[in-house]
């Protein structure tokens, strides 16, 4: 049997990259995983026989809460949906995109926890992974003042709601990673050469953590890995 058979699991912004790698991780691994994103025709093209579709837009509330509602609540909610901008200086960002990049980035990831918790409660059992960045943890200029905005706000949310939640059963994992090679690489001002990508963290680096902590025990938590290339440092 495999180690996760029988259990469910979400994924948001599983249409490539993080998201993508993790889900197939999970289903390799025994899981039931739906992926989630707000381009279905992409999705489908990515499932594969291992994987179920769901198309939602998760800054949208009332998509999530339609999400929640017709495929449950999942033993397993991954947060890997997030976007980044390419004016994103101080002296250029505009203020739209700014406000785009908090509801799919942080509100997004307020959205699933609002939907998801009630059913996690009440079964005292819940696993989330929340997918931040370095920038989350330290504010970069190469990420941008909004991108750091939006990841220092989700660990907040994550590390309070580990706080809060912690007698429910509930248990959070914000995962730092450092510079990745997934599509969110498009959006840098500078055109990123294949030589540095190689070298980069991968997409299922990160999945087969989420698989190998998603089998740890309920009665222990792992609130924040961070996870980067050898040659980045991290001050």
């Amino acid at each position: 049997m495999k180690p996760l058979s029988g259990k469910t699991a979400i994924v948001t912004g599983g249409g490539s990259g993080v998201g993508l790698g993790t889900a197939q991780a999970l289903a390799e691994a025994g899981c039931s995983v739906t992926i989630c994103g707000r381009n279905a025709e992409k999705l489908h093209a990515v499932a594969g026989d291992l994987l179920s579709v769901r198309p939602c837009d998760i800054s949208s509330r009332e998509d999530v809460d339609a999400l929640i509602a017709e495929l449950g609540t999942p033993d397993i909610l991954v947060n890997s949906a997030g976007v980044n901008i390419v004016k994103r200086k101080v002296s250029e960002i505009d203020p739209a995109d700014f406000d785009k990049l908090l509801a799919i980035n942080c509100t997004g990831f307020f959205n699933l926890i609002h939907a998801a918790l009630p059913a996690m409660r009440e079964r005292q059992d819940g696993l989330i992974f929340n997918i931040s960045s370095i920038a989350g943890k330290r504010a970069y200029p190469l990420a941008g003042m909004a991108y750091a905005a939006s990841k220092f706000g989700v660990t907040g949310m994550a590390s309070a709601i580990n706080a809060e939640e912690a007698q429910n059963g509930i248990r959070i994992t914000s995962i730092f990673p450092g510079e990745i090679n997934t599509p969110i690489l498009d959006e840098r001002p500078v055109k990123v050469p294949d030589e540095q990508k190689a070298r980069m963290v991968h997409p299922e680096d990160i999945g087969s953590l989420i698989v190998a902590i998603a089998q740890l025990p309920k009665h222990v938590v792992v609130p924040e890995l961070v996870i980067k290339p050898t040659y980045q440092e991290f001050l």
